[in-house]
């Protein structure tokens, strides 16, 4: 069984799909691993540190050569999967609706390719979710971001000059990345406030410290959306939340997005004119801007202005918390590989029953068969 650690080819990634921990792990299981020169670069990880944990280090064509498994952050290109062994699966994040051309290539290379991003929201299957060690990072990292641009101070400031308000910062979107939001907020000492479409996320919000903002007079989402996501809501609920909004974020210093919708286009909550209320200096971030973006006027991979807003559009968050983020993402990968090897097989075998199986498999014997995309 060989596991081959891919070097990521996309523009500006920076992080690894294996560490020199995991890398461990997987040769104590039996299997033997390949990592591409110079994989782990980007997120500080020399090739001697994965040579000392017991792997090989070489080219690609030397890392695809008979592998089995191919590990990545990204999905491949798969014009540099020539070669690859048939039947070997590709395990990594593989943006199945935005790459649905890929996805077809892979099935054409006789590759199973899994998408990570699939996972199910269940609980056997918490340690593998990249797309919750992901934003819990850009969480975090989006309340730095802000907090590097904006030209204030976060905390209340009382000094013999004079006493600094303390910065008011609501967040928009309360999963993963807006709970760590709110916390990196709070603990950074600024007023927060939050909002959701989910009504069960109120209590959420306030066991933070936080301020809920939510909707009264129409209804919600009482509980959670598809595997702990936001659905698509009503037009009613759409202008009752633009109105609630508009009242509020013409008061705050910072603003931070997170909302996304698997599938679709990120839904859009705050306008030109909500941004033109916003006093000079402030400043939003938007973490679904690769996706389309919550924010008007927002650019992916620059930091726009209007109005005097500043609004932050980085590509890839995460990938800014390399180190971090490859740590976890390699956990995740590891941890999923792990719990369904065969000791006896030495390999390991997903039933075609299991609910994990299905949710990723993307594609088998040469076709797509994941009913997210057929249907």
């Amino acid at each position: 069984m060989k596991i081959a650690v891919l070097k990521e080819t996309a523009a500006g990634e920076t992080r690894v799909s294996a560490s020199p921990e995991t890398v461990k792990k997987f040769i104590a299981l039996g299997a033997t691993v390949a990592v591409e020169a110079g994989a782990g670069a980007g997120a500080s990880i020399a090739d001697t540190a994965y040579a000392d944990a017991g792997a090989t280090v070489g080219t690609r064509a030397a890392a695809l050569a008979d592998a089995d498994i191919l590990l990545g952050v990204q999905g491949p290109v798969p014009d540099s999967l020539k070669g690859v062994k048939q039947g070997a699966w590709l395990v990594a994040g593989l943006n199945p609706f935005g790459e649905r051309a890929r996805v077809d290539a892979y099935a054409a290379l006789g590759v199973d390719a899994l998408a990570m991003e699939f996972m199910p929201r269940i609980t056997r299957a918490q340690s593998m979710d990249i797309l919750s060690s992901q934003s819990n990072l850009s969480g975090y990292k989006a309340v730095i971001d802000a907090a590097g641009v904006y030209g204030r101070a976060f905390p209340m400031m009382m000094t013999a000059a004079g006493t600094i308000s303390a910065a008011r910062v609501f967040v928009m979107g309360v999963g993963v990345a807006g709970l760590q939001a709110i916390a990196t907020a709070r603990r950074l000492g600024a007023q927060v406030s939050a909002t959701d479409v989910r009504s069960a996320t109120k209590e959420q919000i306030e066991s933070l410290g936080a301020k809920a903002i939510f909707v009264e007079a129409v209804k919600g989402i009482e509980g959670e959306g598809s595997g702990g996501y936001a659905t698509e809501m009503s037009d009613e609920y759409k202008a009752a939340q633009a109105d609630l909004v508009s009242s509020h974020i013409a008061k705050q210093d910072i603003v931070i997005t997170t909302a996304l919708i698997p599938g679709r286009a990120a839904p859009r909550l705050i306008s030109d004119a909500q941004i033109a209320s916003m006093r000079p200096g402030s400043v939003i971030v938007d973490l679904a801007v690769e996706q389309g973006g919550n924010v008007e006027g927002a650019v992916a991979g620059e930091i726009a202005e209007k109005h005097g807003v500043r609004i932050v559009g980085h590509r890839n968050v995460p990938g800014r918390l390399a180190a971090d983020a490859s740590a976890l993402f390699a956990r995740n990968l590891y941890n999923f590989l792990s719990a369904f090897w065969d000791k006896e097989q030495g390999r390991p075998i997903l039933p075609d029953d299991d609910e994990i199986t299905q949710a990723i498999r993307l594609t088998q014997g040469g076709k797509v068969v994941n009913t997210r995309l057929l249907g």
